[in-house]
């Protein structure tokens, strides 16, 4: 987190503080970690002598981390409800929806889980009709201020030169609580206000980042040595028997070649030795022979599933080849193997629910401010839904014990199926009437 006492005011002396702190701390961890999620590890850029075998093995863990702890939090459509706030709420769902929130909420998971935080940006199109797009967390940050609630005091998006277009400066869009103003200059420290600033109509900075823990870290950082070790081993094995291959023939109690029988023959030794598979020994106390490095696989191969499973197990991602992931576990089986992933996505949950009451709170006052119901954000629930193979045998026998004791829509809200409970409610009611 970064952050400025508070009260101080935002201007050029603190937008460049906060960059320049950016820039030295926070971007250079995100731009390694955007190496792993590329498949471009540690393992990439080693070196062995010349004329050593150097396979470089990258395995895409850090992928396979973020697409399973982001799906689980964000594969399904987020749920909002709320009691007596149905038109504010249905308003709310219909400016998501054109927003194409589900979209950005799983982009947004993704960010969360590789970087340890999430930008999103609220805008205002053509037409004032509210928008989301999720940033990249290497050049986009929200600064807080010092106080006990840590207050967004603005949001900063950089650019960084680039070789087509970009010139040879920085730019950078500022975001406060009621306006935004543009900026430049050669580096973080010496960006400069260009022009006037413009109102944003937003009441609050909208700029939101959704962290995925209290400390901002991802998925990935922890197990990164991991990462580093079962590629070093794969690739040390398919060096191992590339040598192999290209073994050493050691002549013993032969002094030096004699040149072929044949007339006219003057290929090297090695290529007489390839071509004719067949040497003559001067006695017969002379011999040749590979000289190998002996391989043992097993070892190898006890290691690297070790260090495979402690991936798994310290990521908190399970491993769905392993054969205990049967396809006719139960659910509660299912459940217990998902544990640790559970237990991660709780605290995923709990502060990515922060970020989304945030745009809640922007994108209402808007829908207000335009002449809209009115939504109180904080009497929102957010319902997050699990994305898991279903097992609808023993979802209906659930439903069927339960039906009488709790409400019908609560009901439909667990079956895997069904989107909008109420749309599902109205169906039916509507086919009963038929009948």
């Amino acid at each position: 987190m970064i952050t400025i006492p508070r009260g101080t005011r935002v201007d050029q002396g603190s937008v460049q503080y906060a960059a320049e702190m950016f820039a030295r701390e926070r971007a250079p961890a995100m731009r390694r970690l955007d190496d792993y999620l590329d498949g471009r590890s540690a393992v990439s850029y080693r070196t062995k002598p010349f004329g050593a075998p150097n396979n470089r093995l990258a395995h895409p863990f850090a992928r396979y981390i973020v697409t399973m702890a982001a799906g689980y939090l964000a594969g399904a459509p987020i749920a909002y409800s709320g009691a007596d706030q149905e038109e504010g709420l249905a308003a709310l769902c219909e400016t998501y929806r054109a927003a194409n929130a589900d979209a950005i909420d799983g982009e947004l998971a993704e960010q969360a889980s590789l970087y340890g935080v999430g930008v999103e940006l609220l805008y205002l199109d053509e037409r004032a009709r509210v928008r989301l797009a999720a940033l990249n967390p290497g050049s986009a940050f929200v600064v807080y201020d010092d106080s006990a609630e840590h207050r967004p005091v603005m949001g900063v998006h950089m650019r960084e030169p680039r070789e087509y277009g970009g010139g040879d400066r920085f730019e950078a869009t500022v975001w406060t609580a009621s306006e935004s103003f543009e900026m430049a200059g050669a580096s973080p420290r010496s960006l400069r206000v260009l022009g006037a600033p413009r109102p944003h109509y937003f009441q609050g900075v909208p700029l939101v980042e959704y962290w995925n823990n209290s400390r901002e870290k991802g998925d990935v950082e922890p197990v990164i040595s991991l990462i580093d070790a079962y590629d070093a081993l794969q690739s040390d094995r398919v060096n191992d028997k590339q040598q192999f291959a290209e073994s050493l023939l050691v002549f013993t109690g032969v002094s030096g070649f004699a040149p072929s029988d044949e007339p006219g023959d003057t290929r090297p030794i090695g290529r007489r030795l390839r071509e004719d598979q067949a040497i003559a020994l001067p006695d017969r106390d002379a011999r040749v022979e590979w000289l190998t490095k002996r391989l043992n696989e097993t070892d190898a191969q006890v290691l690297a599933d070790s260090i495979r499973q402690d991936l798994h197990t310290l990521s908190m991602t399970p491993n769905t080849t392993d054969e205990r992931f049967a396809g006719n576990a139960s659910g509660v089986a299912m459940r217990y193997k998902l544990m640790g992933l559970e237990q991660l996505t709780r605290v995923k949950e709990r502060w990515f629910r922060e970020g989304l009451r945030c745009r809640m709170r922007l994108a209402a006052g808007v829908i207000a401010m335009k002449g809209g119901p009115a939504l109180d954000p904080e009497r929102v629930q957010i319902v997050f839904n699990r994305s898991l193979p279903s097992n609808l045998r023993e979802e209906a026998e659930a439903l069927s014990s339960l039906r009488g004791l709790v409400p019908d829509e609560l009901l439909l809200d667990q079956v895997g199926f069904i989107e909008d409970a109420k749309a599902a409610l109205r169906m039916r009611r509507a086919t009963t009437k038929e009948e």
